[in-house]
């Protein structure tokens, strides 16, 4: 969407809008009317505006408000047509530039929802002048936003981008992600590797059962992230002003919930308490917990992956990753791990994300949350970003990724841990003498504990393995 700034340029003359504060210069090619202008004029913050997923969101609630008012008798037919036709419009992509109003705007959204209703008035009105009727003008208050307050639009918008955008985006990922790691683990099941513990070498494993442990870290966040979505289900549409459901016919948030059920394919429910929905924001500060802790999913498994591919010759070199683009303007034929940094740098705004929207979880005084926009762009943009990350992980960096199987058998050869096995055999001290000395003289782990015990060489190649070792147990 354009900027505010950029909006207004465009436009060389102005027309006059009036709302109840009075006159209001307004571009004369802009849809929108005074109130928008107003927190236009009021409201430069930022530059960023309201996500699009968002605004789609509140067009959607226009669109079932309309319906069901008009259902109920309380919305004539003509108004109705009109209304319906203008909704469409903007979700079929039109007119996106007329949402130019900053997030850090009022606490409540209500700057929002007018320009929603102003834009969804001003085409509704052009359509009845070019179809020749005047005397039925469509009023952004009365008409678009009736049996409504921002106070449960703006929440209800919440609910819903946040379950579009997850069940539609996020969700998706995530399997597509848990699938390619369930690939790529079946590919490298017999590839045994040296386990790692505090950085340190530790007892072997197979790659197949380090990806199984990233593939169960994604499937846990998304079991997590799916519980949280019941709550976002149950709508605050019905509660209007303060929770109790003032100007709204009685019928309207049932038959609404079912409307915007039918538009959207989501099943939606009156909320069983408005003033829960209205006066705080607990829901979206819980489902944000567990993006947070999804994205600590994300940013472990992608530091592991660098940690991996580091080298080609100093680090620890056991894949390559991809090679995507040059890593350095000044070093020829560097390539760094760039999907990795990239997924963790997104990792960590949402986080970053998280703690904004807990601190503005905390603004519900009495019958309203007044932090509503920034906990709206927030939480979008933590879906948006883990969705499109867990695909760059999956289609960019694990799908194609290679293992330096040389490296490998040279550690695992030469890892004195593996002595952990004999244990049971020769106990813990003579144990660590013979990793000790393995270590100290570079050898191999197999050839000093020839020397050091009495067990025979045939006796320590099934005893050490590593493939045998990653099964766990007593040798």
């Amino acid at each position: 969407m354009a900027s505010s700034s950029s909006n207004t340029s465009k436009s060389t003359t102005f027309r006059t809008e009036k709302d109840s504060m009075g006159e209001v210069q307004v571009p004369i090619d802009a849809l929108y009317q005074a109130q928008t202008q107003r927190a236009i004029d009021n409201f430069s913050i930022s530059g960023l505006e309201m996500p699009h997923e968002f605004i789609r969101s509140i067009v959607l609630i226009k669109l079932a408000a309309a319906r069901v008012n008009t259902q109920l008798g309380l919305l004539d037919q003509i108004r109705f047509k009109v209304i319906e036709h203008s909704c469409l419009e903007l979700l079929d992509g039109k007119y996106q530039d007329q949402f130019p109003i900053d997030v850090f705007q009022t606490g409540s959204g209500t700057s929002t929802n007018m320009n929603v209703n102003e834009v969804i008035a001003s085409l509704a009105n052009r359509m009845l002048v070019a179809n020749g009727d005047e005397s039925t003008p469509v009023g952004p208050n009365d008409h678009v936003n009736m049996g409504q307050s921002s106070n449960d639009v703006i929440p209800t918008a919440i609910q819903l981008s946040a379950l579009l955008t997850i069940r539609e985006g996020l969700l998706p990922e995530m399997d597509h992600l848990s699938c390619t790691l369930a690939k790529k683990a079946d590919e490298l099941a017999n590839v045994v590797k040296t386990g790692r513990t505090h950085l340190m070498d530790a007892m072997p494993i197979t790659m197949k059962q380090e990806l199984m442990g990233w593939k169960t870290q994604i499937d846990k966040a998304k079991c997590r992230v799916e519980n949280r979505l019941g709550e976002f289900e149950q709508l605050a549409q019905g509660g209007t002003a303060v929770g109790t459901g003032i100007n709204a016919h009685d019928d309207f948030a049932k038959e609404f919930s079912k409307v915007l059920s039918s538009l959207t394919g989501l099943e939606l429910t009156p909320s069983s308490n408005y003033f829960y929905n209205l006066s705080c924001q607990d829901s979206s500060v819980a489902l944000s917990g567990e993006l947070k802790a999804y994205a600590v999913s994300l940013m472990k498994i992608a530091n592991d992956l660098r940690w991996m591919n580091s080298g080609p010759l100093a680090g620890i070199g056991e894949i390559e990753l991809p090679s995507l683009q040059p890593g350095s303007s000044i070093m020829p034929g560097k390539v760094n791990p760039v999907i990795p940094e990239a997924v963790a740098m997104a990792a960590a705004q949402v986080i970053g994300n998280d703690t904004t929207i807990t601190v503005a979880g905390q603004a519900g005084n009495f019958q309203l949350n007044v932090m509503l926009p920034v906990i709206a762009q927030n939480l979008l943009q933590s879906i948006k970003l883990l969705s499109t990350s867990s695909n760059a992980l999956a289609e960019k960096a694990i799908l194609d990724f290679t293992v330096r199987k040389d490296n490998l058998q040279v550690a695992l050869a030469k890892n004195p841990i593996l002595v952990t096995a004999l244990n049971p055999i020769i106990g813990y001290e003579k144990a660590a003498k013979v990793a000790k000395k393995a270590y100290k003289e570079g050898r191999d782990i197999i050839d000093v504990a020839f020397e050091e015990t009495e067990l025979t060489r045939e006796e320590l190649e099934r005893l050490l393995n590593p493939l045998h070792l990653t099964k766990g147990g007593i040798s």
